[in-house]
């Protein structure tokens, strides 16, 4: 089989849309991602293999970009069917293993985040029911081969690097083949939206474990990528990004305006993130609570690294305050 790479959309039921899976034919046999825990995910991907004279069961491996569920939520039925080695972030093997586990706990910690930074007990009650909900679209899965940064991986017929690229999740991989230039990216780099800098709990961390500091690590990752020589990046969603210089200078002047804006924000009275993120998207930060949350936040170290603003908490809630 000729060594390609093609673009497989499947559909999700988040607000982020379709995910794209890349099926590498040639010697393994690869699919990297797989699109969520769905009757109709596991339709889709089945019929856009078969496009390319490919079933499940032929597949000697499946690679993991990172932990989100719209990502690895077949890795379970696929590694059933297929017997293919699974390939993902070593650190992220026991959170794979123990799947149910450790959503619950990455949910606890969300929740008690949320009402640490001022969200009301009852938004964060009934968020945290709706993750519970969709907790299903997950899956657990057993890890043969973990990956380390730097590590060399064979896909497809063809030699690619393992680069972790943390920000977006603490597991974030992308796959470097120097030949061509070629990134396959996961959610590291996406061109029609700008991927979230999610708080997620530190690995095997406890629920009460110091926040991290996902913003931080993003822009680090984001640097890291613009000093490479790239003629394409395969994004986990929409199309191609194909001037990756480009588009990270303008997502580095995104995360400035909107630090300059929470900055503006906190100089007549100190706010919790919540307040903040309702001034800034209204209703959206009720209904996605979390995400809205994790912005603000991220945006906050920045501030915080600076020494722009200081916490200020009084027992129960954190606020911020310009210093």
């Amino acid at each position: 089989m000729t060594a390609a790479v093609h673009r497989l959309e499947i559909p999700t039921p988040f607000l982020v849309g379709r995910v794209n899976c890349y099926l590498l034919t040639g010697d393994p046999l690869t699919l990297v991602d797989t699109g969520p825990n769905s009757g109709t995910a596991l339709d889709t991907l089945e019929q856009g293999l078969a496009a390319h004279g490919v079933a499940i069961e032929d597949l000697e491996l499946v690679v993991l970009t990172h932990q989100h569920m719209d990502h690895g939520g077949l890795l379970e039925i696929i590694g059933r069917r297929s017997g293919a080695e699974i390939a993902a972030f070593a650190p992220l093997v026991p959170w794979l293993a123990g799947y149910t586990a450790s959503a619950t706990a990455d949910d606890n910690f969300a929740q008690a985040l949320m009402r640490q930074h001022g969200v009301p007990d009852e938004i964060v009650t009934v968020l945290g029911l709706v993750a519970t909900a969709y907790r299903g679209y997950g899956s657990k899965s057993d890890v043969s081969r973990p990956l380390a940064d730097g590590d060399a991986l064979s896909m497809g017929g063809r030699q690619f690097t393992v680069l972790h690229r943390p920000g977006h999740s603490p597991s974030d991989l992308v796959f470097f083949e120097e030949q061509t230039g070629l990134l396959i990216g996961g959610d590291h780099l996406i061109g029609h939206i700008s991927s979230n800098a999610i708080v997620t709990r530190p690995f095997g961390g406890p629920v009460d474990a110091p926040r991290p500091r996902p913003l931080m690590d993003y822009v680090a990752s984001l640097k890291a990528t613009r000093a490479m020589e790239l003629s394409e990046v395969l994004a986990g969603h929409g199309d191609p990004v194909t001037d990756h210089r480009a588009l990270i200078d303008e997502r580095m002047r995104l995360h400035e305006r909107r630090a300059a804006k929470i900055m503006a924000m906190l100089s007549s009275e100190p706010l919790t993130a919540h307040q903040l993120a309702g001034r800034i998207w209204g209703n959206v930060a009720v209904t996605q609570a979390y995400l809205t949350l994790s912005e603000v936040l991220g945006h906050i170290d920045l501030l915080l690294a600076r020494a722009r603003v200081a916490e200020v908490n009084d027992g129960r809630v954190t606020r911020f305050r310009t210093t």
